[in-house]
């Protein structure tokens, strides 16, 4: 199974061209920019669907706002992927879990606030899982704006994710964080596609393609 991966195009995803091949394409979330208006939503389904995969798995982020404020009419414009949010799905064998929860930021959709109640975001996810896919990083990993910044990730997902122990953890959100870690366990991505300054270039502006047996 090859997995591409990409997350925060932020509207721009008209100009990501020439995907890599694979099996399935996913993207974690702020496919939006200003997150409020549905032709946003109709403009990435489309897009979404010109894509040669043959499978595509979607999840919201925090500038995806419609899917908060008015989640039943915002999933009706997604007819070209699977949406998941605090939910799973099975394809071809591989299991499939994900979730838009982030860290409270400022005045953004799907966001709680620090601490160990967090936890209780985190503890549906199921175990034996193979793929998690969430628009924040877990806290120490990929999860800061620039070199030697402050870790923005959630301490309580990483909690989770030592457990659960998911073969892949994909995630976006914070752009300057883009790239792989792998703790033996788990192989962690941070597939955000556009930098700090919102351009597709280093350190992200890279699909990336996972190979899951």
């Amino acid at each position: 199974m090859r997995i591409v991966a990409i997350s925060d195009t932020h509207g721009h995803h008209d100009e990501v061209n020439d995907l890599p091949e694979g099996d399935i394409l996913l993207h974690a979330g702020d496919f939006m920019n200003t997150g409020y208006h549905p032709a946003e939503i109709s403009s990435f389904n489309r897009w979404m669907g010109k894509q040669h995969y043959a499978h595509r798995i979607v999840i919201a982020g925090n500038h995806d706002r419609f899917f908060e404020d008015s989640p039943s009419l915002a999933r009706a414009f997604l007819t070209n992927t699977l949406y998941l949010e605090n939910s799973g799905g099975t394809v071809d064998g591989i299991s499939f879990w994900g979730s838009p929860y982030t860290p409270e930021f400022m005045n953004w959709a799907f966001m709680y606030p620090r601490g160990p109640g967090a936890a209780r975001y985190w503890e549906r996810i199921p175990g034996d899982l193979d793929v998690l896919i969430t628009h924040g990083p877990p806290f120490g990993i990929l999860d800061q704006s620039g070199p030697g910044g402050a870790h923005l990730g959630c301490e309580e997902l990483l909690k989770a994710v030592l457990e659960k122990k998911p073969k892949l953890h994909i995630f976006g959100h914070i752009h300057g964080g883009a790239g792989t870690f792998d703790n033996g366990t788990t192989k962690f991505v941070n597939a955000a596609y556009l930098n700090e300054r919102y351009r597709p270039s280093a350190p992200a502006g890279k699909v990336h393609v996972i190979d899951l047996e």
